[in-house]
């Protein structure tokens, strides 16, 4: 018998991804703050519901996709939330990233009402997730991850079960740094080409196919040119992620010194108040450092 979803947060990644589980053939019930993304997947054929605790009752399957801890712990675990609709054989996966620390303890408490949680974040962006090719990073028990494989791999052409709960979000952390440095390197190597005299452009061209080479350079730097620095990935949320990588590296006692470094530059971001921009416009950030802006295309 085909499983029965449900989706809970419609944002830019959350709402194309219910959208990919409903058009592979599954029947799915969505619910969302803003009503708006709600209708649009209703037109399309899912399910309206009003709580997470009404998504809970009436699916085997239910999705978070929540900006960040405090918010899938309320929708998880607060009034209304799924715990309150909670059945047994009910599996939770949350594709938000968030602490590691938390989502053991969401999975605890769900566990103690006979539901099995996966830890499930994402990579790939707004694109990954309009085109169901999202890298998902699985942490959780592999019953469990067996059992859902068929509705991740709707959303998903890379999918890894990492370990235990909140193995997904480690994994997470570790995607978000490299993410982070990807990020900060284009924007330097952009305004350094630019301001020593040479065609960045031209530049990225050059390196793209060698040692430099990655996918921050395949797919950034043509809608920087274009002038195009609307999200993607929201920068703020990027800032978030460095700071769940930071509190995860005091957690442990781990040294990440650019890391560091990269968690200041996009806090700067937020506080210049380009926070809803792409991650890819902290080159703005070196833009004020070096008294320049990067050329775009005329």
């Amino acid at each position: 018998m085909t499983q029965k979803i449900g989706y809970i947060g419609l944002g830019i990644m959350g709402k194309p991804m219910a959208c990919n589980i409903l058009k592979a053939g599954f029947e799915v019930v969505v619910h969302n703050r803003s009503r708006e993304s709600v209708q649009e997947l209703v037109a399309d054929g899912a399910i309206e519901a009003h709580s997470p605790a009404e998504v809970a009752k009436q699916v085997d399957v239910v999705f978070t996709n929540l900006p960040d801890s405090p918010d899938v712990e309320m929708v998880a675990l607060g009034k209304d939330g799924i715990i309150d609709g909670a059945h047994e054989g009910l599996i939770f996966i949350d594709n938000s990233t968030i602490k590691p620390a938390t989502a053991r303890v969401i999975g605890q408490k769900l566990a103690e009402v006979g539901v099995l949680s996966l830890d499930a974040p994402v990579s790939g962006g707004d694109i990954g997730a309009i085109e169901g090719t999202l890298t998902v990073m699985v942490g959780g028990p592999e019953e469990a991850f067996e059992k859902v494989r068929p509705v991740i791999e709707a959303v998903g052409s890379s999918i890894t079960h990492v370990g235990g709960l909140g193995d997904g979000q480690i994994a997470k952390a570790a995607n978000q740094i490299m993410v982070a440095a990807q990020m900060v390197a284009m924007g330097e190597l952009l305004i350094m080409a630019q301001k020593a005299g040479a065609d960045p452009k031209k530049v990225v061209a050059a390196i793209r196919g060698g040692a430099a080479g990655c996918w921050a350079l395949d797919n950034k730097p043509q809608r920087l040119f274009s002038g195009n620095r609307n999200p993607g990935f929201k920068a703020y949320m990027q800032a978030k992620d460095l700071g769940i990588i930071m509190d995860t590296a005091r957690e442990f006692g781990i040294p990440l010194p650019a890391a560091a470094v990269h968690s200041q530059l996009f806090n700067a971001m937020v506080e210049m108040g380009m926070r809803e921009l792409d991650n890819a416009a902290v080159v703005g950030v070196i833009e004020k450092l070096a008294g320049i802006e990067l050329r775009e295309d005329s």
